[in-house]
């Protein structure tokens, strides 16, 4: 069934806010030289010390295509690296780097603010219970 009442698009609705908050991390981490993908693969790489292609994309809800476009400019910027040559692309393993762990840590400067302005905006408990429903909804998509 179709509706022309915008109100009650959920798709429209999570895009919107999505690309609003998205503008804001932009705007931040953009001073270290890096989008907010980038930044999400850099600390997912960060908290475990290597993940393969099929982990990555199950981690980021991404396709294994978007994940390889927002690896190749960490690999050519030398801020991850994949040290196990001759796997298949499949089982290929992703390490962070000294440098990108350098990045990461330059990165997160400028994120806690983008976070704080966030949430000082929206209000730090409407934030929390915001990131605890999304976590919850992709979580349940992608055990599908």
């Amino acid at each position: 069934m179709h509706s022309d009442d915008i109100q009650n698009d959920d798709c429209f609705a999570l895009r919107q806010a999505s690309r609003h908050i998205s503008k804001l991390y932009e705007r931040h981490l953009s001073e270290a030289g890096i989008t907010p993908a980038q930044f999400s693969m850099l600390a997912m790489l960060g908290r475990c010390s290597t993940l393969t292609m099929a982990e990555l994309a199950h981690a980021m809800v991404m396709d294994r295509t978007t994940i390889v476009r927002l690896l190749k400019p960490l690999l050519r910027r030398g801020f991850v690296a994949s040290p196990a040559k001759g796997q298949s692309n499949r089982r290929l393993r992703f390490v962070l780097t000294a440098d990108g762990r350098a990045k990461l840590d330059e990165a997160a400067a400028h994120w806690a603010v983008a976070q704080a302005s966030f949430e000082r905006s929206f209000g730090q408990q409407q934030a929390a219970y915001l990131r605890s429903e999304l976590f919850r909804m992709t979580g349940d998509v992608s055990d599908r």
